[in-house]
């Protein structure tokens, strides 16, 4: 993996926000027009009563920030409340997901590292991140329908 050479400004014009490929939360992905292989940096925008998926990593460590509302990250068997402006640090292996149980939406930046886990050549094993269903629902989100139908119902 090769670092940047240089800067990149980055403006909120810049980003372009989208829904995840699974859960559907909306993130805007800071370092995709750099070219950065060493780190990645998203925003992500959880509704009231959603999750992101149950997921870990190969060799990645996560930063998860709080910059809005309080934070809620299931990590192995623990939850963990993060307040505004608090953070949480996450090796590779422990399986992880950010949740939000409240009525207001949260705003989380994430930082990881290396932003590409796989060496060159080596193919992409979904088994490695997902060992388990990855839309599966923390305790506290029971009974909630998540993610919606691509219908919005």
């Amino acid at each position: 993996m090769t670092p940047i050479t240089g800067y990149h400004l980055i403006t909120p014009e810049d980003l372009s926000w989208r829904p995840s490929n699974q859960m559907l939360i909306p993130n805007a992905d800071y370092l995709e027009r750099t070219g950065s292989q060493l780190l990645g940096a998203r925003l992500w925008r959880l509704p009231p009563k959603s999750a992101n998926t149950w997921h870990k990593h190969i060799c990645a460590e996560e930063f998860y920030f709080v910059l809005e509302g309080t934070g809620r990250i299931r990590i192995g068997e623990d939850t963990v409340t993060v307040p505004k402006y608090g953070a949480v640090h996450v090796g590779p292996e422990m399986m992880r997901q950010v949740f939000n149980d409240t009525d207001t939406e949260t705003l989380w930046l994430i930082l990881g590292a290396p932003d590409n886990e796989l060496a060159p050549g080596e193919k992409f094993d979904i088994k490695r991140f997902w060992p388990e269903d990855p839309k599966q629902l923390p305790r506290e989100l029971e009974g909630v329908n998540w993610p919606p139908s691509p219908q919005g119902g």
